[in-house]
């Protein structure tokens, strides 16, 4: 007889091997290697099971369809990137770092949902109950039908659940949950995935909505398996400089509506304001013209926002200048300014080189190109740009301006704000731009 032996199969990516080793050889991930079970002998395949008339196969367009039904939480930003609001039945997982005010926009979320007349249970498995009253006081978030609960176990967890009967659970966080049915500390591979797929279970077979959040490792992964995105029917990232007061709410996954929304708040001392519109948080307050600041129409999601971008240029004796940049790419920018060197002819090589957006947003899209160009131009020449000018376009290695995506709502965003000229022509070269910008 063929000895029959156990295999060892990865759970973030399936990769299997003959004996544990403590590292997935094909996905790089520590501890994720666990004993799968002998292989079948022999090769049987099971049986086939005549489907029920319920569930038998059927033309795809014959198929009854019903829309999700949404009921909104009551913070406008929070339910544009959800689609519109909260569905019954949904599992919502919101990551993000520590820090970044993950707890405090829930606690609003809950305390919105309690004032509509919907009864809220917040689970906290990181702080004590104390400490989430004091944080509900302070941002005004005490309600009658809000209900708190410290627990880590997941079994009393559901039993607070049975005994509560919320509208709304809110979980804080899923990574300090833990099962007494599996083995491992909380966080762990398999307490994680046990403790997603219950509640995720429960929350569809209730009808219940869920909010969880989930932890982020230093290269900003959601920590645990993969498994739990997929679980999951949306998956927000809340991301934002701890050195401002800005966040964002972007959708990574969204079975309920799309993923290119993008919400924006303001820490602000009483807890967590949305930004309804973030036009002028990111351009400066000069009162006259100043040389090496250009507009720039940047597109977050769906929305256009406007961003000012500036440069300052100093001359130099050092034999390698300085090339500081904040906000964006600092490859992009070298290239920039090596296009700008070689094309037209502006002299950088000998200069330190500054250049940053205003706010502190971050823009990596190559639509900001021309206006960094703009920028640095209108710094080397110390000639400032015209005040109702703004500039889209992608710069490419050989000079040309090439046109971005959505220029039409680019410019109706420039229209709006006051831009009389935008330049998004992409039939041209930088050079042919900067004499057009400053003529």
């Amino acid at each position: 007889m063929a000895r029959i032996t156990a295999t060892y199969r990865c759970t973030e990516c399936g990769w299997s091997s003959p004996k544990w080793v403590g590292r997935c050889g094909e996905c790089q991930a520590w501890n994720t290697v666990e004993e799968a079970g002998a292989p079948a002998a022999g090769g049987r395949a099971p049986a086939a099971v005549r489907p029920s008339a319920a569930r038998a196969a059927r033309p795809i367009a014959s198929i009854e369809t019903t829309p999700a039904a949404h009921w909104p939480s009551g913070i406008g930003e929070f339910d544009r990137v959800l689609g519109g609001g909260i569905v019954p039945g949904a599992a919502i997982l919101l990551s993000g770092e520590p820090g970044v005010g993950k707890s405090t926009l829930l606690l609003e979320v809950a305390s919105r949902a309690a004032a509509e007349g919907r009864r809220v249970l917040y689970v906290t498995a990181e702080e004590s109950a104390g400490q989430v009253r004091l944080r509900a006081e302070r941002t005004g978030a005490l309600h009658e039908e809000l209900f708190l609960a410290a627990e880590t176990d997941l079994a009393a967890i559901l039993g607070q659940i049975d005994e509560v009967a919320p509208e709304l659970v809110i979980l804080d966080s899923v990574q300090t949950v833990s099962s007494s049915l599996v083995d491992g500390l909380a966080g762990g591979v398999a307490q994680v995935r046990e403790v997603a797929a219950t509640i995720t279970r429960m929350a569809k077979e209730r009808g219940l909505p869920v909010l969880l959040v989930g932890h982020v490792t230093k290269d900003g992964q959601i920590a645990g398996p993969r498994l739990l995105e997929h679980l999951v029917d949306v998956v927000l990232q809340f991301d934002g400089d701890r050195q401002t007061a800005l966040r964002f709410v972007r959708a990574q996954k969204n079975r309920f509506g799309p993923v290119d929304e993008v919400g924006c708040f303001e820490m602000t001392g009483d807890g967590i304001a949305e930004v309804g519109d973030p036009s002028g948080l990111f351009m400066s307050r000069s009162r006259g013209p100043v040389s090496g600041t250009c507009v720039t129409i940047a597109i977050e999601g769906r929305r256009a926002i406007p961003v000012e971008i500036q440069a300052l240029i100093v001359p130099t004796q050092a034999p390698n200048p300085r090339r500081i940049v904040g906000g964006l790419d600092a490859g992009r920018v070298a290239m920039l300014l090596a296009v700008l060197e070689k094309r037209a002819r502006l002299p950088l090589s000998s200069h330190d080189v500054y250049v940053s957006t205003v706010g502190g947003i971050r823009l990596v899209e190559p639509g900001a190109d021309l206006a960094i160009a703009l920028a640095v131009a209108s710094a080397a020449r110390d000639t400032a740009l015209p005040p109702d000018l703004a500039a889209v376009g992608e710069i490419s290695l050989a000079g040309e301006v090439r046109r971005t995506p959505a220029a039409a709502r680019r410019a109706a965003e420039a229209q709006r704000l006051g831009f009389a000229r935008f330049l998004d022509d992409g039939q041209e070269t930088v050079g042919a731009a900067l004499q057009r910008a400053f003529a």
